[in-house]
């Protein structure tokens, strides 16, 4: 419906926001329920045999990323960091070696 009274429109108005809002914040909490959901207990059963190897992994790559880390720090090149981001594989590699080079830059402004 029309009205003309402007003060009815801005609640109105202010209304439909506040539901969009709402709407919003619910959509996020559902996509965070969603993307950080615990693991469930029936797969760690069906895992059960490959779990210690699948640990053991994890520590090694965690070893290996601590290694990296400490080698990044003693570079102080963005071209040697840009090779060393070109020649690696994983995502976690290549994250510490962007947060390196961004680093460097930010120094290198300063």
């Amino acid at each position: 419906e029309a009205t003309l009274d402007l003060a009815e429109r801005r609640r109105i108005r202010s209304a439909i926001r506040e539901l969009q809002r709402q709407e919003l914040e619910r959509d996020e909490e559902t996509l965070a329920s969603k993307r950080f959901r615990p693991e469930r207990s029936s797969h760690r059963q069906d895992n059960k045999e490959n779990w210690p190897q699948s640990q053991r992994l994890e520590e090694e790559q965690q070893a290996a990323l601590a290694a990296l880390s400490e080698q990044l720090k003693a570079i102080t090149s963005v071209e040697e960091l840009t090779k060393l981001l070109r020649a690696a594989g994983e995502y976690e590699e290549r994250k510490l070696i962007r947060a390196a080079i961004r680093k460097l830059r930010a120094e290198e402004i300063e």
